[in-house]
């Protein structure tokens, strides 16, 4: 199946992953007509910006994950752009991280943590929702998919507990864990709105988070991320944890139980 949403919104866009998510977008036999590349601080994205010149389907767009306010005219904007349409596939990229072990960890680096990476993603997906609901319902026969409407949370195998065999990353593994039972929560509720929601783990990638001793780079990653997504449909598709570089199954984070209020 191809992947071909009409509109998509990346968080973390102006380095790494995320500028790779924008570039393979619009390297599609059919780019969308909107990419949102969302970052902190447009004006110091050199790279992102060269690309948004060149292209006038990429809109850059500010987002500051901890900022409601900021979410909040973001949205507007989005919804503004959009129109009836809506909007197609979140990615939710952006995210901190930094190895701390147990003598170095402080509360200040747990809450840093869990705000960028698990309520950050939480807080944009529900100020987007509406606009996914919008672009789910204009196909409510069609199967659930990133074309359709979707939410993809960049998560990680470090956040796995069976795979934790090295220890450390007190504020990293956690935060991750918290958005994958995030992600779990809002593939049951949004199912019957038709809207896909998992959680893709990049491979360990040579970006600034990274490192120089990763495995692969971010055209590696993002080509075969956007393979998986490609793939990505109905129920089978929703509320799992994937390794996106191998294509596999890491985990069914959403396992075949009706929702707890339709119990």
């Amino acid at each position: 199946m191809a992947l071909c949403p009409k509109s998509v919104l990346v968080t973390g866009a102006n380095r790494g992953i995320g500028l790779e998510f924008v570039r393979q977008f619009l390297a599609l036999k059919t780019p969308p007509k909107f990419i949102f590349a969302c970052c902190r601080v447009p004006e110091n994205v050199a790279d992102l910006n060269s690309i948004a010149e060149k292209s006038p389907s990429v809109h850059v767009v500010k987002i500051d994950v901890t900022d409601d306010s900021i979410i909040g005219g973001a949205r507007a904007y989005v919804e503004s752009t959009v129109g009836a349409d809506g909007l197609n596939l979140l990615i939710n990229n952006a995210a901190v991280g930094v190895q701390k072990r147990l003598q170095e960890v402080t509360r200040e680096e747990m809450r840093r943590h869990y705000e960028a990476n698990a309520i950050g993603p939480l807080m944009v997906a529900r100020a987007f929702l509406p606009l996914l609901k919008q672009a789910a319902s204009l196909s409510p026969a069609a199967p659930m998919s990133c074309s359709r409407a979707a939410i993809i949370n960049i998560s990680s195998v470090l956040a796995s507990i069976s795979e934790n065999s090295s220890g450390g990353g007190y504020a990293y593994r956690p935060s991750k864990a918290a958005l994958n039972m995030l992600t779990t929560n809002l593939a049951l509720e949004l199912k019957e709105d038709g809207i896909l929601a998992t959680a893709v783990h990049p491979g360990w990638v040579k970006t600034e988070m990274g490192g120089p001793n990763a495995l692969i780079d971010t055209g590696e990653s993002i080509t075969a991320m956007m393979s998986l997504l490609a793939k990505l449909q109905g129920e089978e598709g929703t509320g799992k944890f994937y390794n996106g570089v191998r294509g596999g199954l890491i985990v069914a984070l959403l396992k075949n139980a009706p929702h707890p209020s339709k119990a």
